[in-house]
């Protein structure tokens, strides 16, 4: 039970030691015991049951059981959503509840909320059938009532007409028609009802194809819509008749009127009926409705009473189901007495586990506490490295890339400063700063109202960066300072301009015709710097050389983080043949180049760099002429081009065959030390490498792997610091399109002398500035930041192939979707 005397260091650049712990617990306060580690949240445990599937462990009835029981709280919260409510955040949270009587009380809740919905849907199917019932009978008794006026109409024409212009043949042929036999005429037959009306056109064809055109339709439109009994939505519809002769032309109406989703109603021609039957259906409808919402009453308050404890409900099912999972995950004592688990945990929690354990012990009345043991192994432990909300979202972008692995250094640490830093290089503007500032300003201002909130994918995303977008906008205000670009204008803040022109001939922005007229400017770049656009100014160039001394700092910082793993790890053939090298390398080339940029902007020379670094190459015995900064430089350039040569077989030769010697020795057993009292870390190494030591050692394999890890060092030293030129062009870039819209839309505007054309140039750059140049161009900074450190800063120390440590905890229960 050692190691209970660490405390949590906060250390950001290694990883906290972990440690594989045993644990005994008995069956009686195995419950509780899981539960008090969720609560405590430092505990990993491994499956010892990885072989049986979900059905064959032994909690699985007890997991099924919680499923079903957050199943029915998935039934109740749509319930819920469907009534308007929502679940209550002022229900005390209580682990009290018993999970048995829990079960019960769903069921009989899921079963008396499903009676009042198939109650409900049939009251409101009555109800909707009735409502469509009564119009039917509204407009089909209009349609009969006005074909009855209108042939009661032309009946009276005829008789009138017939008065007046009568004849010798008429009267005959009048009686003719009159006495016509009864039983020769047709019966006409009618169906009536109600169709959708994107419907009705599609359906009025079909009908009169179906018929041969022997039939006759009348259609109605309703005003406003109606809900459908039997889909429950709203439509608009239109009332139809259908007026047919035959039976068969019926059975054909009916099957129409089923395939197009049109409701038929029965209709009396009696107009007295009529009036009856609608006196009956609107006496109905209000007892329809009164009976529902006295029913829907009934349900809010039922489901008023589930949200009050929903938030409850569901964190206990949650906590039960995570425990008798993490319960499956353990085996069975052979007694059938005990459960075993296996885990990692951090070596400062151990004293708080044991501390937990022993009161789960005391709380389950057991006679017999825990056994907490700490185990021996090989395996590599899990990565943890303890944040807060300010480094956790740094940490997010490392481990994007790949998870650290145990104890190797951690690149977050670093990334809080260089990576916002690297980005303010590219998106220096102080005017922009203040504008991203502001922005996430206000998220951090709000963040407990956001946390509690769903957001959405954005949103979240921009929620959950907050402090590094804070941390992007305070390094873009201080190398927008430096720049003295303020939406690419320049201004005097620190004092006059150093600069004045000799006549006034050189009125233009050009450092040509310039002289220095008074002090330096004290902070950043002079204003008249800037330049023209027409030559690449002072500014554009201080920048292209600061990214070559940024590229090659960042890189050295890598070179020296794999020293520091090499150390820690006690590899020391990785220090003398990769390390050392490495630095020689890479600094004998770039790093020189770094110091003639310094030294030429310290003496102010004008020697070429360019033609300095090519001859270095081509002709290094050569006098430098005009060229030399400083004196013994063509020595130097000669030692240290011997050095580059020298350091290229030096990372390629020695290790493989190093790696094949101390091979050969561990196989003769000379390299083993003699064993003391204990066994220290170097000889646990030599006990590991035991059991491979009859393995063929691959002599190959291992040299051409160092051939393509010296090529690749070499070429990406190379690659790498041009790459780094990225933050002088989108630096440049960003200047320029800034200015473009500040002369060509802002200027351009205010020079028309115009109100209204003012308003739409401020509109238009507004527009621009925050499209453009505060989102796009933030993206894309940020994206070139995130590739700088991936690729060009972590290949040089950080492998990333290790994994998270992952602790049961309820922290995170209400957070996950089940």
């Amino acid at each position: 039970m050692g190691g209970g005397t660490h405390r949590p260091t906060m250390d950001l650049l290694r990883s906290e030691p972990m440690q594989l712990v045993q644990l005994i617990i008995p069956i009686e306060s195995a419950h509780r015991s899981i539960s008090y580690l969720g609560d405590l949240g430092f505990f990993q445990f491994k499956d010892l049951n990885s072989e049986k599937s979900p059905f064959q462990r032994t909690y699985a009835t007890q997991i099924k059981r919680c499923g079903e029981m957050a199943r029915k709280l998935r039934f109740f919260k749509e319930q819920m959503t469907k009534a308007g409510l929502s679940p209550s955040t002022r229900s005390a949270m209580s682990d009290d509840v018993d999970l048995d009587n829990l079960e019960v009380k769903h069921g009989e809740l899921e079963a008396e909320l499903m009676e009042m919905n198939a109650n409900h849907e049939k009251l409101q199917h009555s109800y909707n059938e009735l409502i469509e019932y009564k119009l039917v009978v509204q407009k089909a008794g209009e349609f009969f009532h006005s074909a009855q006026s209108i042939a009661a109409a032309k009946q009276r024409e005829v008789e009138a007409q017939q008065r007046g212009e009568g004849s010798i043949d008429s009267p005959l042929l009048l009686e003719q028609e009159m006495v016509t036999d009864p039983s020769k005429q047709v019966k006409l037959g009618f169906v009536t009802g109600l169709v959708p009306r994107e419907k009705s056109l599609a359906f009025e064809r079909i009908l009169f194809r179906a018929t041969r055109g022997n039939v006759f339709l009348k259609q109605s439109v309703l005003e406003g819509s109606v809900t459908d009994p039997a889909s429950g939505e709203k439509a608009e519809k239109n009332v139809f008749v259908f007026f047919y002769s035959g039976e068969r032309a019926r059975i054909k109406i009916v099957k129409i009127c089923e395939a197009f989703g049109a409701n038929r109603y029965p209709f009396i021609e009696d107009l007295s009926k009529q009036f009856q039957i609608i006196t009956e259906v609107s006496g109905r409808l209000e007892e329809l409705k009164t009976t529902i919402d006295v029913g829907l009453v009934h349900q809010t308050n039922l489901l008023q009473t589930i949200a009050y404890h929903f938030e409850q409900w569901s964190h206990l099912v949650k906590k039960e189901k995570s425990i008798y999972h993490t319960l499956s995950m353990l085996s069975i004592d052979v007694t059938k007495k005990c459960l075993v688990a296996e885990g990692w945990c951090p070596v400062f929690a151990t004293n708080k586990i044991q501390n937990v354990l022993q009161r789960a012990t005391v709380d389950s009345n057991s006679q017999i506490g825990t056994i907490f043991h700490i185990l021996q192994t090989k395996e590599s432990p899990p990565t943890y490295f303890q944040t807060n909300k300010f480094s956790s979202a740094f940490q997010e972008i490392v481990d994007a890339y790949g998870i650290a692995k145990y104890q190797e250094a951690n690149p977050g640490v670093f990334t809080i400063i260089t990576f916002p830093f690297l980005f303010a290089v590219m998106f220096g503007d102080w005017g922009h700063g203040i504008c991203l500032f502001l922005a996430t300003s206000y998220f951090i201002i709000k963040e407990k109202k956001f946390s509690s909130q769903k957001l959405g994918d954005i949103t979240e995303m921009i929620f959950g960066g907050r402090y590094v977008i804070m941390m992007m906008a305070l390094f873009s205000i201080y190398t927008g300072l430096i720049y003295n670009e303020f939406f690419s204008v320049p201004f005097e803040l620190f004092g006059p301009s150093a600069y004045g022109c000799r006549d006034p001939a050189c009125r233009d922005a050009s450092t040509a015709g310039l002289v220095k007229v008074c002090a330096t400017y004290p902070f950043g770049v002079d204003p008249k710097w800037h330049g023209t656009r027409s030559e690449l100014p002072f500014l554009n160039s201080l920048k292209m050389k600061m990214s070559i001394l940024l590229g090659v700092a960042q890189m050295n910082l890598g070179i020296i983080l794999s020293y520091f793993n090499a150390k820690f790890s006690g590899n020391e053939l990785n220090i003398r043949y990769q390390f050392l090298p490495q630095m020689i390398f890479l600094n004998s080339l770039f790093g020189y180049l770094s110091l003639l940029i310094v030294v030429k902007w310290c003496i102010g020379s004008q020697a070429d760099l360019y033609h300095v670094m090519i001859y270095m190459f081509l002709s290094p015995t050569d006098d430098l002429g005009e060229n030399q900064l400083f004196f013994g430089q063509k020595f130097l350039q000669i030692v240290l081009l011997l050095a580059a040569l020298v350091a290229v077989p030096w990372m390629l030769f020695p290790k493989p065959f190093l790696l094949k010697k101390q091979h050969e020795e561990r196989h003769r057993g000379q390299s083993y030390a003699l064993l003391e009292n204990s066994l220290d870390e170097s000889d646990e190494m030599e006990v590991r490498h035991g059991s491979s030591s009859h393995e063929e050692f691959e002599f190959s394999e291992i040299f051409v792997h160092q051939l393509i890890h010296t090529i690749e060092f070499v070429l990406g030293a190379v690659s790498n610091t041009a790459s780094y030129l990225r933050l002088w062009a989108l630096s440049l870039a960003h200047s320029e399109l800034s200015s473009v819209f500040y002369d060509k839309v802002l200027l351009l505007a205010w020079g028309f002398n115009n109100i209204f054309i003012l308003i739409i140039g401020i509109f238009v750059f507004i527009c621009a500035t925050v499209g453009v140049l505060l989102v796009m161009e933030t993206l894309s900074a940020f994206l070139h930041a995130l590739r700088l450190h991936w690729v060009e800063f972590q290949n040089k120390f950080y492998e990333g192939d290790g994994y998270k440590f992952q602790p049961f905890s309820f922290a995170s229960l209400d957070a996950e979707d089940e």
